[in-house]
């Protein structure tokens, strides 16, 4: 795809266009552009938003889990605290479980009685 089209997609999809926004979603997933997904997530697309935090789970990007966690984002959320019990990180998971996270408590606990 051009740089032209790719303009013209990203126009037609700010225009409200799901279809073009659905292309462009896939285009960046396709190509693992988390700053296209992260431009249609912020506006609000949750199809843009699962596929960044898919992206950003694969590849370990602790810092756009923990972006997408502290904006409300549930996925990102159970993502971020997977990471973290995985890497042992006690303070991640702590500041998660002090948010309310049950989740990130549980792994807290597991990881104490070990």
């Amino acid at each position: 795809m051009t740089d032209s089209e790719l303009s013209a997609l990203r126009e037609r999809a700010d225009s409200g266009d799901q279809y073009a926004a659905d292309q462009l979603i896939e285009l960046a997933a396709c190509r693992g552009d988390l700053t296209e997904l992260r431009r249609l997530a912020d506006q609000g697309n949750g199809t843009a938003a699962d596929q960044l935090v898919e992206l950003a789970a694969e590849r370990g990007d602790f810092e756009q889990l923990r972006r997408l966690a502290n904006q409300g984002n549930a996925t990102a959320a159970d993502q971020l605290v997977e990471v973290a019990a995985e890497r042992g990180d006690v303070g991640e998971l702590r500041r998660l479980a002090d948010r309310g996270n049950a989740t990130a408590a549980d792994q807290l606990m597991e990881l104490a009685a070990e």
